[in-house]
Formats: structure tokens, sequence, C-alpha cells
């Protein structure tokens, strides 16, 4: 079987069928085999309704007393009505699903399934799917997969072209070594055609281990391929390090000293340093940052340092120089809105500037170095493969650059073995000394009034400044979430006299820079923001961040915006704003009881997967259909089983299906 075939070789799927599926994603029949149910309904044994509990249930049952209405407040339609059996009735409620309201036939039997909780006062079945009763087979189809709809293209639908294509999955040929033969068709079949849970769960199991494999061996061959490169070696000169750190006006953390000499290590080699600098909010990294580009400098060569906004770079350049400019050490910042760039670009390949700090416009062509030997790259999960690439190759003479990354998301040590296995890690763990713990609470909608407007009020009154984050940036008529503009307009009516502005990701880089200036300059006293400034300037008066309809968002991006505040010698706050009935979620609780963002990363990775810790990945998804990262026995597996197969590196040549997999992983994990 050809599995990089076109989607339309397979039968039922024509021309439409497969430019929707191409659309999505979907364009080879590998695709298609590996477009994996999201959940499971199991019609076996419905509950009946005098037993429901609250959480995800299966009832079967009529459906009567359907009506529909429209609400004023934010244009909702809602479809309410009546399910009953024979032992007892509950209320169903559809949100914006109008057509619900024609969808049943009087008198017919149907199966429901959703979560059954309370809400608005009572306890109601919420927006659950309907399969007609009839159309479930229960000898041969009681156990079905669910698909994401794709388009026009429903769940149903995907059942029924899977279905057609049901034969050709004992054609798929093996992928990996080490695992018996036929054990990649067998989970293939049983994950698209279970008859049991337990079918479902071995599946998923070898489908977890492809996944990590792939992902681990692609970390490990960049390791393999980063050693075989040629670097400048830095010398690392005991006294002149020495002498600097005793002039600086604080003492360093261990956490910093420790980082800096496994960095020191790296640069004496003749292989690049391929090393990653995890801290949390606050940690120090800068000044580790600081003291290897003072290294490198001293020894005769050059630094670039990269960040991911104007903003923020011009902030690295005011701290990084105060530091080292008493050193004779020439630092000059490079972005888009810099001056007479043809003369600093000049200076820079003269090799005239030590450390040059900028953003994308250090990634031009025309921008060259005498002797580049040191790159850093913050936030380094914020750039494309490409671009990091561009300037890894700035080095002139042939020899790549050590690379230092840093992050202030802690990383988990699982995604350490897996993601950012080809890396040395670097972690600071502790934070210097005066910094103020930032106190976290949550607030319920109908408490805001009591505790939070005196809160803002006291803050204003010291001459303090605030942060309020909103998920969105202009209002939605199908959704009760409040927009950064609309917010920012409520709090100037209720604070006539206080300095009110906004930010979201949508303005222009440079009307986002002459905002965050403001703010940080203190010419703005709340600033309402979107996750904009999730990664931003220190400003060290805020004192309080306000997080609006906090269960939206991931605990790791709660625990960084949370670290906007804090930053100054004064005690911060950081106020959870939730909505609804429902009791706050396990990551809200988590974050009000702990400000330890390794201990947070741990938890967000075990409650919503990699993605919140690592961004979008570059070039897109990392696409874990299966596998959670925070299975580390099924890693340890992997591991064990990639070093085996890396004992004899040739024998990969004859997996070409897996080496063309892990091709897209490397390309996706590599700082190279």
């Amino acid at each position: 079987m050809n599995l990089e075939a076109p989607v339309n070789t397979l039968k039922g799927i024509g021309e439409k069928t497969a430019a929707i599926l191409e659309k999505n994603g979907i364009k080879t029949v590998r695709d298609f085999f590996y477009n994996l149910p999201r959940d499971y309904e199991n019609f076996q044994a419905p509950t009946k309704i005098s037993d429901i509990q609250p959480g995800k249930v299966v009832v079967k049952g009529k459906i009567d007393s359907l009506s529909t209405r429209r609400t004023s407040r934010r244009g909702l339609t809602i479809t309410e009505g009546i399910i009953r059996d024979n032992s007892d009735v509950i209320r169903v409620v559809w949100f914006n699903q109008p057509y619900r309201a024609k969808q049943f036939e009087q008198g017919k039997e149907y199966y429901f399934t959703g979560s059954y909780d309370f809400k608005n006062g009572r306890y109601q079945l919420t927006s659950p799917t309907a399969v007609l009763a009839t159309d479930i087979d229960q000898t041969t189809n009681a156990f079905q997969p669910i698909y994401v709809a794709h388009g026009s293209l429903k769940s149903r639908d995907f059942q029924r072209l899977i279905g057609n294509s049901r034969a050709l999955i004992a054609d798929v040929p093996d992928l990996l070594p080490l695992v018996p033969s036929g054990e990649r068709r067998d989970a293939l079949f049983n994950i698209h055609f279970p008859e049991t849970e337990k079918d479902v769960k071995t599946a998923r199991e070898y489908l977890a281990y492809e996944e990590l494999f792939e992902l681990i061996l692609a970390a490990k061959l960049n390791k393999l391929e980063n050693q075989k490169l040629q670097a400048v070696s830095v010398p690392f000169k005991v006294d002149v390090i020495k002498a600097f750190v005793d002039k600086l006006p604080f003492a360093l953390t261990n956490a910093q000293r420790l980082a800096a000499w496994e960095i020191f290590q790296d640069l004496e080699k003749s292989v690049p340093m391929n090393r990653l600098l995890q801290g949390d909010v606050g940690s120090g990294k800068t000044m580790v940052a600081a003291l290897a580009a003072y290294a490198v400098s001293s020894a005769g060569f050059q630094t670039a340092l990269l960040a991911p906004t104007a903003i923020l770079a011009t902030q690295h350049y005011e701290n990084l120089s105060k530091t080292l400019a008493p050193f004779n050490i020439k630092v000059a910042l490079l972005t888009g809105a810099t001056k007479n760039k043809p003369e600093l670009k000049r200076q820079i390949k003269a090799g005239e500037i030590n450390l040059v700090i900028g953003t994308h416009a250090l990634l031009t062509d025309d921008t060259e170095f005498e002797d580049l030997a040191l790159a850093i790259i913050d936030e380094q999960h914020r750039f494309g493969v490409e671009q990091r690439e561009k300037l890894v190759l700035k080095s002139p003479k042939g020899k790549a650059p050590h690379l230092l990354a840093m992050t202030a998301t802690p990383i988990p040590r699982s995604l350490q073995l897996t993601i950012f296995g080809d890396l040395d890690v670097s972690i600071l763990n502790e934070l210097p000394k005066g910094r103020q713990k930032i106190d976290t609470k949550i607030i319920a909608e109908v408490n805001q009034k009591d505790l939070l407007y005196p809160k803002i009020r006291e803050t204003l009154s010291a001459h303090h400044q605030i942060y309020w984050i909103c998920k969105a940036i202009d209002s939605d008529t199908a959704t009760s979430i409040t927009s950064v503009k609309e917010r920012a307009k409520k709090l100037t009516k209720l604070l006539p006299n206080a300095k009110i502005e906004y930010l979201h990701g949508k303005m222009k880089p440079a009307e986002k820079d002459a905002v965050m200036g403001r703010f940080a300059n203190g010419e703005i006293e709340i600033l309402v923001s979107t996750t904009v400034v999730e990664v931003g300037v220190d400003v060290p008066n805020a004192t309080l961040i306000i997080i609006e309809d906090a269960e939206n968002y991931g605990l790791a991006q709660l625990h960084q915006l949370r670290g906007r505040v804090g930053r100054g010698s004064a005690k911060s706050d950081c106020f959870l704003l939730t909505s609804g009935e429902n009791a706050p979620s396990r990551r809200l609780k988590e974050l009000e009881k702990s400000t330890d963002g390794f201990y947070l990363a741990e938890v967000d990775l075990k409650l919503r997967g990699p993605g919140e810790i690592y961004g979008n990945l570059q070039h897109g998804a990392l696409d874990l259909r299966i596998a959670t990262l925070s299975d580390t026995k099924l890693i340890a597996k992997a591991r064990r089983d990639t070093d085996t197969l890396l004992q004899n590196p040739e024998n990969m040549l004859k997996y070409t299906e897996l080496m063309s997999n892990i091709k897209r992983y490397q390309q996706l994990t590599t700082l190279n």
C-alpha cells in the first residue's frame, strides 16, 4: 500500500470531498488513516434518567416541549426542552444551535451524549450530541468513534468514509523497528473500529509510543548532527570573569553561578553549544546572558542577542549597556527604528561592536559580523526555524556560533527528554533577593464589586499601575467574554480620572511599542490588554494584574501573565476573575496556591498538553494526536529503544517512512 498516495484514491472520496479534506491538512492516505477519533460514544449501556449523576452521560429517550428563544443581552440562541425515558425526565439545553428545534421527530427515541451539570440554578444536559436510536446497531456498532468535523464533513461522514477503507488497513506497512510486525495496523484498525474500551486503550498505547519514538529519535539525530559542526573555542579566563562578578552591585544566586559555569564550559569546546537557559520570571536570565557575552567579548569575539519585539530588545539594550559599558564592552541596538543603520552595520561587520541586540533586523542579509561566536535567542519558541537558521549562518568563518536559548516558561522534565532532547539545559530555580511574592486570589464575578474595585482605587491612590487582561479584542455576541475595547470603555466610565489605554495583537508594531512605552514611563495607569503583554518590558511600578475570564487560559500562560507584576520592591497582587456558577478549575486553584513556575509547568502539562508550553512550534503545531508528554513510562521506553536503534544507525535507512516523518520533527524542534 502507498500511504503517500492522494486521499482521493480511496473509495468514496471524490474531488469535492478531497478538496475539503486537503484544506484541513488531510492530503494523503496516511493523513486519512491518522485522522484519529477525538472520543467515543458508548451506546452499549445508556444511563437511566432516574440513575443519572453529574458528568459525561449517555441517555436514551424521547424529546418534547422543545422551544427556541433569543436572549436580548448577548444575542444567544437558546434551544431547550425535556428528555424523558421510562424512569424520569431531565432538562436539555443547546446554545446557538437553532437547527435542533427541527431535528427531532415526535415519538422517536434518540441517544443523547453530553455533560450533565448544575447550571443556572438547576441540573441540565448541556449541548449534547443526538443520534437516532434506530441508526445504532446494538450488536456491531454500539461503541462508536467521534471525529472532529472539518467543514461540511461531520463525524458521521468520517465514520462512513473510514468504513469504506476498512479492509485497506490490513495492508498498512510496519513503521517502527523493535515492535512486533502488524502492531501498527492492529492499532489503526482498533482505533477506528473498536468493539470495547480495551481495544481503544491498547491502540492508543502503540500510537502514543510511535509518536514519542519519532520525536525522541529526531531530537537525538539533531544532537548528533550538531556534534559534527565546528565552533570557535572561547577560552574561559577565570580571573577576568571573577573581576567582572566582584564589581557587580549585587550578588549572583547560586543558580546563576552554576548556569554561567555550564555555559563557560560549553564555550570552550570546539563543538557548538546548544543550551537552553530556562528560568522563572525574574530569576535573572539576562544577567547570565551578560556573563556569557562578557566572556565572549573579552576573548575578542562577537555576540548577537535576538529578541521577539523591539521594546524587549530595547529593554535588553538598556540593561546590558549599564552592566557591560563600565567594562569597555560596546553594545549596540539594531531594530527597524534604528537610525543610521548603514554606519552601525559597518561597525558590526568591522568587529567594532562586541554585543548586538536586535529584532528581525539582525537577520537581514546585509547584517554581517566580523567574528560571531555566540548567538543568544530570547523566548526562542517565538521564532521560526528559518529565522533561527539565518542567525546561526551569520558566522563568517565557516564555524557555527555557540547557541544559548532563553525562556521564561519553565520546561517540564518530560519535554526536556522529548521536544528539547537535543539541548543541554540550565535551570534558574532561585529568585534574587528583594523580589516580592505575588499574592493571587480567585474572585467570582458576583464578588467583583466588593473585592476588586476597592483594590483598584487603592493601587491608583498609591500611584502604582495596573494590567487588566482580556481574552478578546472585539465584542462577540456569541460569547459572554468582555473584549479589550469594551473593558477599557467601562473602566473609563467607572474611573473617569484614571489614564486608561488598551493594547492588542492586531495593532501595528509601532503602535504597540508606543503604548507599551507610555505604560513603562508611567503615562498610563491602567493598561487593558490581551496576552500580547505576556512577554514584555519590566514595569516595576505595576503592582496589580487582573485576568478576566481566567478559566479560558492555560496554567503556564496565567503564570507568565502574573509575572508582569512583582518586578519592583512593592507588594503585588494578581486577581483571577471567573464567570458563571461553576467552582474554580483545578488550574486556577493551583495558581492561587503556588508561585513555583516549575511545579505549575508540570501540572499544566498534565492538564493541557505541550502546546501551551511550547507555543505553536514554529511552522505548525507539534501535532501529537495521541501521546501525552506526562507519560514518563512510555517516554522512558521510547528513549531506550531509540538508543538501541542508534547503536547501529545504518539500520535506520531501511525504514524510509520513519525517516521521512522524523525529518519534520527535526525541523520543528531544532535550534539549528
